[in-house]
């Protein structure tokens, strides 16, 4: 069973400033209180008054020296005017959206209208609205309320009338009470100030209640949006309301084949993230990932030449006109959109995520910052003086295909990010266009598994272009050959052996590992890895390790480059060479025997021979009377052959004469140390 989680599930730009803001101040030290719960939810609340956050009710309530944070909710004029006068410290963090309805229902009671908000009238964000009305204001919930509305104060008929709506209010709800109003109010405005995140998350709950058998919301229970998506989720399917992962009940699955997750405005991530994976433990018995992607959702299964990840953008393209370019300011900046102020339109406008940027796994703060000036496209206008969806990724496209097309015709490499991996290739992201690289071009090596590539930056020519269908096809392949040729080319004009470079091991084998020194491989046999034994490479280095090799031997007719990862003054014969000389004492361990002594190691890489005439001060059989394998002994260095690498050593030296032996004559003693010379070597 799969437990399908909402894109739009989680904190809005709104609650994520106000969140944010807080943090942000309690991180610089800051002492802070907010004015009524932050958002409505009690694990950040609680969590936040753990680390020193108080709640207050009005602006008397504040402390000396206190910063007071005005939620996101807003609040009204009369708030603002009684801090000032007691001289506390705002922080103002209400929505921008919230702000622009202030906007509107003061400047429209200023010029005589009436104001209708459709919402909670306790809810602080209308109680907010209300505080920026100069005028008369009411407010109503249902249709059945308007209505109501209607019949009671018969004189709005023909007057000036502004509606607006709280903005989580029931989106479905609106349109009806939208309908009412225009059929008894003939001098009405009318505001659909519906915040775009909730009409979005409202939209996607309800299709995803169409097509689940059972939902849950995360969310606190004191949330509008989250009742709201309770609510209209409950119409489709059953649905659940938790607020952590505690209450979820196993129960409520039995006998589903998939179950929705969406979360309120008010939800952090990491709630979000343990309710996924206990809902996912609960129905599968095992822990799935918490976030899939849009693309991993939907990626192609088709042939390349059947591919339409270009085809519902482009058809889009042709029907908008350039006419309806804007540019706007960057204000805001959230994981699910990016805010700006439209210059020359006095409006607020919002770039959903998947409209920011053809690459669908970017990190809205990657590439826009506050305060940038952006040339966008109008997608959508909610009203006459609200808010407006723009698209950056569309107007990126229109500039970026002609630069693919020029690059087709001249040859020309362009570069890009490799955004997604799908069946028969990859997508690579270049001038906010999506080029299409098959596998077999997307790298120099052959690859079975191409995910690897995924947000790697890589060059490519365009080799086939269809313009009426605004598709493009690269390849890597081509433009890493031919840098691959040059670098070639350029290495064995000055190669030589003793040169040192810095490469990458690329592939390992039992002999030994390739390392790519540049354009060119070179290989380090197992012998040159180490001045120890090596069993093989992978004990010394790793795939994709940077190491620095020496050039050992160079073929230049079959080009092949022999290199060692050892270095020289690392050879233990070397600092053997430097610390040690005849007739020193050394403390040594023994790490093998034969029949005419025992190997002992002096120092890792450098062993000598202890004759079994030098072992003891008597007359010894045979070794093992005398010594173990891994036994520390002191030793005399009594002799040194540093081209054959020899050492000879005595303990017997290090002894005092117990006794006289009988030396056997010069003849057996020279057929007895021969064979051990031949051992030592």
């Amino acid at each position: 069973m799969s437990v399908d989680l909402a894109s739009t599930a989680g904190f809005c730009f709104g609650v994520s400033k106000a969140v944010n803001r807080v943090n942000d101040l309690l991180a610089a030290g800051e002492k802070v209180c907010t004015l009524g719960p932050i958002i409505h939810n009690p694990q950040v609340v609680d969590d936040l008054a753990a680390r020193g956050v108080q709640i207050v009710s009005s602006p008397a309530d504040v402390p000396e020296g206190v910063r007071m944070i005005i939620r996101s909710h807003g609040v009204g004029e009369d708030v603002y005017a009684e801090a000032a006068a007691r001289g506390v410290q705002v922080e103002d963090a209400t929505c921008p959206f919230v702000s622009k309805i202030h906007r509107i229902v003061r400047e429209r009671s200023e010029a005589g209208a009436t104001v209708l908000i459709a919402g909670d009238e306790q809810h602080p964000e209308v109680i907010g609205i209300r505080g920026h009305v100069h005028g008369d204001s009411y407010v109503f919930s249902t249709p059945e309320e308007l209505i109501q509305l209607v019949k009671d104060h018969p004189e709005l008929a023909k007057k000036p009338v502004a509606m607006v709506s709280q903005t989580t209010f029931h989106i479905k709800i609106w349109r009806k009470c939208e309908e009412i109003s225009k059929k008894h109010y003939t001098n009405l405005e009318l505001f659909d100030t519906i915040c775009n995140a909730t009409a979005k998350r409202q939209e996607e709950a309800v299709a995803m209640a169409q097509s689940h058998p059972c939902m849950v919301i995360v969310g606190g229970r004191q949330s509008s949006n989250t009742q709201k998506l309770r609510s209209i989720c409950e119409a489709c399917c059953p649905t659940y309301l938790v607020e952590t992962a505690a209450e979820l009940d196993p129960s409520w699955f039995a006998g589903v084949t998939s179950a929705g997750l969406t979360a309120g405005a008010s939800t952090p991530s990491d709630i979000i993230k343990e309710v996924h994976v206990t809902m996912s433990e609960m129905v599968n018995n095992e822990v799935l990932e918490t976030e899939v992607s849009k693309t991993e959702q939907t990626a192609p299964e088709k042939p390349v030449e059947e591919m339409s990840f270009a085809e519902a953008l482009e058809e889009s393209l042709k029907s908008l006109n350039t006419d309806e370019r804007v540019n706007g300011i960057v204000v805001g900046i959230a994981p699910n959109e990016v805010q700006v102020e439209v210059i020359g339109r006095k409006q607020t406008g919002y770039i959903p995520a998947d409209e920011l940027s053809a690459d669908p796994n970017v990190n809205p703060a990657d590439i826009v910052k506050i305060g940038d000036e952006l040339n966008l496209l109008i997608m959508r206008t909610n009203d006459q003086e609200g808010t407006i969806m723009l698209s950056k990724k569309r107007v990126d496209a229109m500039k970026g295909w002609d630069t693919i097309v020029k690059a087709s015709e001249s040859g020309e490499i362009l570069e890009g990010t490799v955004a997604d991996v799908i069946k028969g290739g990859v997508l690579v992201v270049s001038n906010g266009v999506r080029v299409f690289v098959p596998a077999s071009q997307a790298s120099v090596y052959r690859m079975d598994d191409l995910s690897p590539l995924k947000g790697t930056n890589v060059r490519f020519r365009v080799i086939e272009v269809n313009t009426a269908r605004r598709r493009a096809v690269g390849s890597v392949r081509a433009v890493a050959r031919e840098e691959r040729k040059e670098k070639e080319e350029a290495f064995w004009a000055q190669a030589e052996v003793g040169q040192v470079y810095t490469g990458v091991v690329k592939s390992m084998t039992s002999y030994g590992a390739f390392v790519d020194i540049g354009g060119v491989d070179g290989m380090v046999h197992i012998s040159e890895l180490s001045w120890n034994r090596v069993k093989h490479p992978s004990d010394v280095l790793t795939i994709g390790q940077e190491v620095e090799v020496t050039v050992k031997d160079l073929d230049v007719e079959k080009k092949k480059i022999s290199l060692t990862y050892r270095k020289a003054d690392e050879n233990p014969w070397e600092i053997f060479k430097r610390d040690y000389a005849i007739d020193q004492t050394v403390s040594v361990k023994i790490v093998s025997m034969t029949t005419f002594g025992a190997f002992a190691q002096i120092i890792p890489g450098v062993d000598g021979l202890v004759h079994i005439s030098q072992i003891a001060n008597h007359r010894v059989e045979k070794p093992q009377d005398e010594l173990k394998v891994g036994q520390e002994v002191d030793a005399k260095i009594t002799g040194i052959d540093y081209d054959k690498k020899r050492i000879s050593l005595s303990i017997r030296a290090l002894l005092p004469e117990e006794e006289a032996v009988v030396e056997a004559p010069a003849e057996e003693a020279v057929a007895e140390e021969a064979p051990a010379e031949e051992a030592a070597e």
